[in-house]
């Protein structure tokens, strides 16, 4: 632990480890128990091997502590070598950076590893918003300091997208898609709010998996064993092989948050002839569900979007949760019932010719998404008198 600056009487200290930082003390600045920004899923990603070591995510949380030695403020910070399992892409940033002569990693990223899943990431205590200035001040510095070429805060909340705003941060705006609930019943009542296509559609890919005796689990707790996770993570490689990506996350990592969330995981498990064939990893916030991870042994038709898209909606109803946020998908989600929401994350570029360039580029991106979030509502499949 290094303090690196002081600002309104604060200390903001550098931790290359959350083992030095108290679990009480970071998770009182999450009062809303976010569970991707909270201690258990952060220290399990570092103790696990997941971050760290040689993987390009070198740990470097940041806290902000009162004179008291009151820790009010933290952001979860690493220093990234590639810029993989992000899911705010800037690699033709990287590459026109470099091709200038410039080198662009290191760089600077707050974010939660491998989880595109909106979130506070200024974890600053309601008594002291001047926490928010502190750690600000120290991670530009730091860019500053060690001549790195950008900062980048991924899928912030507005609160932290207008604290960002304030100090002259760019902000970039992307699309996922999320299922609200309106107070459903249960799942036929969302599929009433449905066009007649689309819900014998849904109804259709739903009976074709129980036609073939595949029936689902919805697990949580200590329902969830060592085996589930065995094969969890058995799918999960397999997914990872067959879309040519980085298998980011170790089996250490789904034990570890096993053990410590089990509350808070929902591991939906598909079965067929008495063997688990199919799992997703889901994590239930305060008044949502957060899909992240899916695999399966063999792949039969419908099976993602069952197990993904149409469990998680059914738990979502049955827990009164207010919407499922599926996570990094494509447009196909949409007919699922998914709409578009914008997301946003922060970058400070010190660089002035660089930063002008990639404005530029974020004012014209923003209209593109515009447009394209405009057509996707309008193949929307809800009935336009369900008000959804």
């Amino acid at each position: 632990m290094t303090v690196i600056t002081t600002f309104s009487g604060l200390d903001v200290q550098a931790h290359d480890s959350l083992e030095s930082v108290l679990k009480e003390s970071w998770d009182s600045l999450n009062p809303d128990n976010h569970p991707f920004t909270s201690y258990d899923f952060l220290a399990s990603l570092e103790q696990s091997g997941s971050v760290g070591g040689d993987t390009g995510w070198q740990p470097l949380y940041l806290t902000a502590a009162s004179d008291s030695g009151q820790m009010v403020g933290a952001i979860p910070l690493y220093l990234k070598y590639h810029s993989y399992g992000e899911y705010v892409f800037d690699h033709s940033w990287a590459h026109a950076y470099e091709q200038a002569g410039g080198r662009y990693y290191p760089k600077l990223l707050g974010a939660v590893p491998f989880t595109p899943v909106p979130g506070p990431r200024l974890l600053i205590a309601p008594e002291s918003p001047e926490a928010a200035d502190a750690l600000l001040n120290a991670l530009t510095g730091l860019v500053d300091t060690h001549n790195l070429s950008s900062a980048h805060i991924t899928f912030i909340t507005d609160d932290d997208q207008s604290r960002l705003e304030r100090k002259g941060w760019m902000i970039r705006t992307g699309v996922q898609f999320h299922w609200h609930n309106h107070n459903y019943a249960d799942f036929d009542g969302f599929l009433s709010s449905l066009s007649s296509r689309k819900r014998k559609n849904i109804r259709k890919e739903r009976s074709s998996l129980a036609d073939r005796g595949v029936h689902f689990q919805q697990l949580t707790g200590a329902d969830i064993t060592d085996e589930h996770w065995q094969k969890f993570y058995q799918f999960y490689l397999s997914t990872i092989e067959k879309k040519w990506g980085g298998a980011y996350l170790t089996e250490a990592f789904f034990r570890q948050i096993g053990q410590r969330m089990a509350d808070r995981i929902l591991l939906v498990s598909a079965w067929q002839h008495g063997e688990m064939i199919a799992g997703a990893l889901n994590l239930i916030g305060r008044d949502a569900l957060f899909g992240r991870n899916w695999g399966c042994a063999y792949d039969l038709p419908n099976l993602h979007f069952e197990t993904c898209y149409y469990q998680a909606i059914d738990f979502a109803i049955s827990r009164g949760l207010r919407r499922v946020e599926a996570g990094a998908q494509g447009f196909h989600i949409v007919q699922r019932g998914y709409l578009p929401v914008s997301t946003h994350s922060a970058h400070y570029l010190p660089n002035q010719s660089f930063s002008e360039a990639v404005s530029r580029f974020l004012r014209s991106e923003t209209r593109q998404m515009a447009h394209e979030t405009q057509a996707i509502m309008a193949s929307s499949p809800y009935r336009k008198e369900s008000g959804s």
